[in-house]
C-alpha cells in the first residue's frame, strides 16, 4: 500500500474541523512540552503534524523553531493556509517518518500525536525508532501519544496498535527512560471519546 496516497485521500475527502482527530487545541501536548522545559530556542519536529493545531499553539506561545512532518502534502498545505504569514516561520517537510532524510542530533523534542500506532509491523516500529534516536539532541525528548489499550482499534480504515506507557517504553529500548505518562480522552467532532496514552521519553 502506498502510504502517502492513501493518506491523500484521506485528507481530501475531509475537512480539518470533521476528522476524528481534530482538536481546536493540543493541550495535553503543550502541557507536556511546557513541562520540558520548551522555549524560544527550542528545535521541535511534529511527526504527522499534518494540519494539526499544535503548531499553532507553539507559534503563539514562542515554544521553539518548528519543523512539521508528514506523508500529505494537503495536510501541511491547509496547516500553512491557516496560519498565513507566520507559517514563513515553520520548516515544512512532505514526507514519510521512517524514510525521511532528517538531520542528526538536531531536535530537543520529537513529537508525535497518533502516528506510532498506525505501525503494525515490528520492523516499522525499530525503524520509526531508529529515527528518533538519531534526529534527538543527546539528553532529548520524544512526546508521544496513542491509543490507550481501551482506545479503538481501527481508525480510518487502518488497524492500529494499542498501549500503556510501560509498552511504548519498551518498544523505544534501553537508550530512553520514561519520564512521565498521562491517560487523557480525546472527544471526536462526532462526540465520540477516545482513550489516548501520552508518555514522555527522554533519550538517556
Amino acid at each position: 500500500m502506498d502510504s502517502s496516497a492513501y493518506w491523500e485521500r484521506i485528507y481530501e475527502r475531509s475537512s480539518p474541523m470533521s476528522s476524528s482527530w481534530y482538536q481546536p487545541e493540543a493541550s495535553r501536548s503543550l502541557e507536556l512540552l511546557a513541562g520540558l522545559g520548551v522555549g524560544p530556542t527550542s528545535n521541535i519536529i511534529d511527526v504527522g503534524g499534518g494540519d494539526s493545531t499544535l503548531v499553532d499553539g507553539l507559534i503563539a506561545r514562542a515554544m521553539g523553531r518548528v519543523t512539521v512532518l508528514d506523508l500529505s502534502r494537503t495536510a501541511l498545505q491547509r496547516a500553512r493556509t491557516r496560519l498565513g504569514s507566520t507559517s514563513e516561520d515553520v520548516s515544512w517537510i512532505e514526507g514519510d517518518v521512517l524514510r525521511a532524510d532528517l538531520p542528526s542530533h538536531s531536535y530537543d523534542v520529537w513529537h508525535d500525536r497518533a502516528v506510532f500506532h498506525f505501525l503494525t509491523d515490528r520492523e516499522d516500529r525499530l525503524r520509526y525508532v531508529a529515527a528518533a534516536t538519531s534526529a534527538l539532541k543527546p539528553g532529548g525528548a520524544v512526546v508521544i501519544a496513542t491509543f490507550a489499550l481501551e482506545g479503538p482499534d481501527h481508525c480510518s480504515g487502518l488497524q492500529v496498535a494499542r498501549y500503556d506507557p510501560e509498552m511504548l517504553a519498551r518498544e523505544f529500548g534501553d537508550a530512553f527512560s520514561l519520564a512521565r505518562a498521562v491517560r487523557d480522552v480525546h472527544r471526536t467532532p462526532s462526540g465520540a471519546e477516545q482513550q489516548f496514552t501520552y508518555a514522555v521519553l527522554r533519550l538517556l
